[in-house]
């Protein structure tokens, strides 16, 4: 296929901006290995008249992004608008019209992708979005087409950027939770509403949409495990550096074989020895394990324009040839090898345990007889020095346990009179 092929952009945000920056800066580029050159003819953008750094291309510009649609010769839809409502709009109806959708939304499609992909084989439009997860890594193309012959075990990742450079801050430097938000702020790492990405549903969806093409269901987003960093102690992050791991907020995938599948994202503790401890700042990387290719380890910036609007801009060849050639894909294919999504208290995981406890004889008896009675073993028990005070920290490792089982337990040794505080309880990760 060769020519002009018209698009119509939604958002001109960063992401938006840098798209259209690098269609104009690469499109020779672009044109010599596919043979495709890109026009936008349309822009939609909220505040017309909002100064910007890049400025806008000349098209037409409007303020209601379905008006990008009356134009014939816009055959692509580059959603890069955020949000939901507006978006799944704007989605379903360039889907009705036959026009080809690329987007990064990885909320929508993560919480409402069975709608999404329902309208696409309706009407026979594909829906490209490897923007939607880890930027400008192309995991998305790697999951539906590079591990097609494999049977996917696991897949853990470092999905967020803001998250993990909090936290390379805290380990690196000691800085507290709060000091370390402010630096990401101002850096540019962090927005100044920063709740999506530190309270780990920015990972989760990303997450969701990996499960969902790893095993053939779309992962009800109500049924994920997820919590963020924004409780996250200093002190644990250090303790976990003496014990010889570091804590990533961590999406974890596992098959259970005909039990389901596993998808929980929070803050871990992983072995300073395996490769995803040293993956810092705010880069992303996500390690796959199939049962014919084994490991894969997968690195690279997560978010930010340049990185996204790379995988925008694959995807936007993609949907142009798939203008000649229609896929017989929609952009997700069922397949329905397990088909459930494991109930959290079901899981098995090792863990960390950390308590405020008096300093007097018999409390670890008192807590290990708690452990004890719910079936839970003790892997070994740490009391750091230099604590002083009427309460000493105390810290547990946990063998495998079913989470539910856990965290029952936990909340009985709260009530414990020689615990005082809250006990701190984070998943351990083996990579088993």
């Amino acid at each position: 296929m060769s020519g002009t092929i018209g698009i119509g952009l939604a958002g001109f945000g960063t992401v938006g901006a840098g798209v259209y920056r690098h269609l104009v800066r690469n499109g020779d580029v672009i044109a010599s290995r596919s043979g495709l050159r890109f026009e936008v003819r349309g822009v939609a953008v909220r505040d017309l008249w909002k100064r910007r750094e890049y400025p806008l291309p000349r098209c037409r510009i409007v303020s209601n992004p379905l008006e990008l649609l009356e134009d014939e010769g816009t055959r692509i839809v580059v959603e890069l608008m955020g949000g939901k409502d507006a978006a799944f709009e704007l989605i379903t109806e360039a889907l009705r019209r036959g026009k080809v959708v690329v987007t990064g939304n990885k909320a929508l499609l993560a919480e409402r992708g069975v709608e999404v992909f329902s309208l696409a084989e309706r009407y026979g439009v594909p829906i490209y979005y490897e923007a939607a997860v880890a930027g400008g890594i192309p995991i998305i193309q790697v999951m539906k087409e590079g591990f097609i012959g494999n049977r996917i075990e696991t897949i853990h990742g470092i999905l967020n950027g803001t998250s993990n450079y909090i936290l390379t801050r805290m380990t690196e430097e000691r800085l507290a939770y709060g000091d370390a938000l402010r630096e990401a702020q101002n850096h540019g790492y962090a927005e100044a509403d920063s709740s999506l990405d530190v309270n780990g549903w920015d990972a989760a969806h990303k997450a969701i949409i990996l499960a969902s093409l790893a095993f053939g269901f779309w992962v009800p987003w109500g049924e994920v495990f997820v919590r963020g960093i924004e409780g996250l102690e200093g002190e644990d992050v250090k303790y976990a550096e003496e014990l010889g791991f570091k804590i990533k907020l961590l999406a974890t995938i596992r098959g259970m074989g005909g039990d389901g599948v596993e998808v929980r994202i929070c803050p871990t503790l992983i072995p300073r020895s395996h490769v995803l401890a040293s993956v810092s700042g705010v880069y992303n990387a996500v390690a796959v394990r199939g049962d014919v290719v084994g490991e894969a380890l997968f690195y690279g910036r997560g978010a930010g324009g340049d990185a996204t609007a790379s995988s925008v801009l694959a995807d936007l060849v993609a949907a142009a040839r798939a203008l000649e050639n229609p896929p017989k894909c929609a952009g997700f294919t069922a397949h329905g090898l397990y088909g459930r999504c494991l109930p959290v208290e079901d899981a098995v995981s090792k863990f960390y345990l950390r308590l405020a406890v008096e300093d007097r004889p018999g409390v670890l008896a008192a807590v290990a007889g708690v452990l004890g009675g719910a079936g839970i073993g003790i892997s070994s028990v740490i009391q750091p020095e230099g604590h002083g005070g009427d309460n000493l920290a105390l810290i547990l490792m946990i063998h495998n346990a079913r989470t539910g089982d856990m965290q029952r337990a936990v909340e009985r040794i709260r009530e414990l009179e020689c615990v005082s505080g809250s006990p701190v309880l984070l998943h351990v990760e083996d990579f088993s």
